[in-house]
């Protein structure tokens, strides 16, 4: 079966309702967060807390005010999320260990890439300090960082931050391995400890064949993004992962898993597809049967992840600017854009003062065809933020729209 022809509309909402962005608020929850949680597979990590970190974020575009503890203890408790590397370091659902157990395997594999084998070269000359990581994990675990001796015999050189950080890298390969774990924090340290300590006994550790990884994978990919192409499968959940890609996604297609579309604005050489378990939401979002919110997403949000695809299909060219100079930023440090409904129709710009319990808006910016009638809601999307982070007041000493100041304005009193 061959869908008709969606228009830009048909697959921004699509997205959207895949995403948990539309509708009212959900009540609050462990059920509809691990509902959430069921559908994104992944939440990135990101320490820059200007406002709260990136994974709490997300969860508060898709659920409100939540009690965060919900989530810390399905990751340090119950063991039904673990960190890991997703379409970058995330919090990962422990379901699917099968499916990252792929990277975890032969890693670094020397065979792969030039980096990977000088990876491989420094972890074999570096014996000692791996066998010494491990006995301290298994006598003492869990540990931080700074409670590993360095018994580097070669020094690891780079021009970046890790260089000469022997622990460091030896702790992130034996993660990248699978033969620790991030096993809870304190503060913003991870402490680590052995895999064997902190999967739980339900883990299936079994090895999948790479074909069924990768077409796991792919469905999870497919049923996050709405519709997506090829391409835009590939660099969801978990990036760059999808050996033999164009034969699992034919394979699913004659299963009926995928179904065919076309999009609007698409050549006829790019092939969109549905997964047929989103077919009875695209049927009514064809139908009318939608419902718009307003919020403001992480720049690390699912949604938005891949900037291509943004740009794509909302028009919208989102660059951080974090590591830019301030005197070349456009927008600001850290900046949120605003979920209307089906369109991405601006930029906040928020710095929380946890000292005085203050948000301050280092300026609001309108995309071009944003609807005056929508500051009001964007308003409000601000001072929920504002509430869930502990702000008591918001200052706005930034540009706003002119169109939307009188709504933007009144929340510094």
């Amino acid at each position: 079966m061959t869908l008709p022809r969606l228009r830009l509309e048909h697959a921004r909402r699509l997205a959207v309702s895949c995403q948990h962005l539309d509708g009212p608020l959900p009540l609050p929850g462990a059920g509809r967060m691990r509902e959430v949680l069921g559908t994104l597979r992944c939440l990135q990590l990101d320490p820059i807390d200007v406002v709260a970190n990136s994974h709490l974020l997300v969860l508060w575009s898709r659920l409100g005010a939540y009690d965060q503890q919900e989530l810390a203890d399905l990751l340090w408790k119950e063991r039904g999320l673990f960190e890991y590397w997703a379409h970058a370091a995330s919090i990962v659902l422990t379901e699917d260990y099968r499916l990252h157990h792929a990277m975890m395997r032969g890693y670094p594999d020397e065979e792969r890439s030039a980096p990977l084998r000088r990876i491989g070269e420094w972890y074999r000359a570096n014996r000692a300090l791996r066998d010494s990581i491990l006995e301290c994990l298994r006598d003492s675990g869990p540990l931080p960082t700074d409670g590993f001796a360095d018994l580097a015999a070669v020094s690891w050189e780079s021009g970046g931050w890790s260089s000469g950080r022997n622990v460091d890298r030896m702790l992130d390969i034996l993660w990248t391995q699978g033969t620790i774990m991030v096993s809870g924090r304190a503060g913003r340290r991870r402490l680590w400890d052995l895999s064997e300590r902190c999967l739980p006994g339900w883990v299936d550790r079994t090895p999948l064949p790479e074909p069924e990884i990768v077409s796991r994978a792919a469905e999870h990919s497919l049923r996050a993004l709405g519709a997506g192409r090829r391409k835009d499968i590939e660099q969801h959940f978990i990036r760059s992962r999808y050996p033999g890609l164009d034969t699992i996604i034919a394979e699913l297609v004659s299963a009926g898993r995928f179904v065919p579309v076309s999009v609007e604005g698409s050549s006829p050489r790019e092939r969109w597809y549905v997964h047929a378990d989103r077919i009875p939401l695209l049927d009514r979002i064809l139908r009318g049967d939608w419902t718009p919110r307003t919020t403001l997403l992480s720049p690390f949000d699912n949604l938005i992840c891949n900037r291509e695809r943004t740009l794509r299909l909302w028009g919208f060219d989102f660059r951080s600017e974090i590591y830019v100079p301030k005197a070349k930023r456009r927008y600001g440090y850290y900046v949120l854009p605003i979920l209307h409904g089906d369109q991405l129709i601006g930029r906040v710009a928020p710095r929380l003062n946890r000292r005085d319990a203050t948000l301050t808006l280092e300026g609001v910016y309108a995309e071009p065809t944003a609807p005056a009638e929508a500051a009001a809601e964007v308003g409000a999307a601000i001072a929920a933020l504002a509430s869930f982070v502990g702000a008591r007041r918001i200052d706005h000493t930034g540009p706003a729209p002119a169109a939307w100041r009188d709504a933007l304005l009144p929340e510094t009193a």
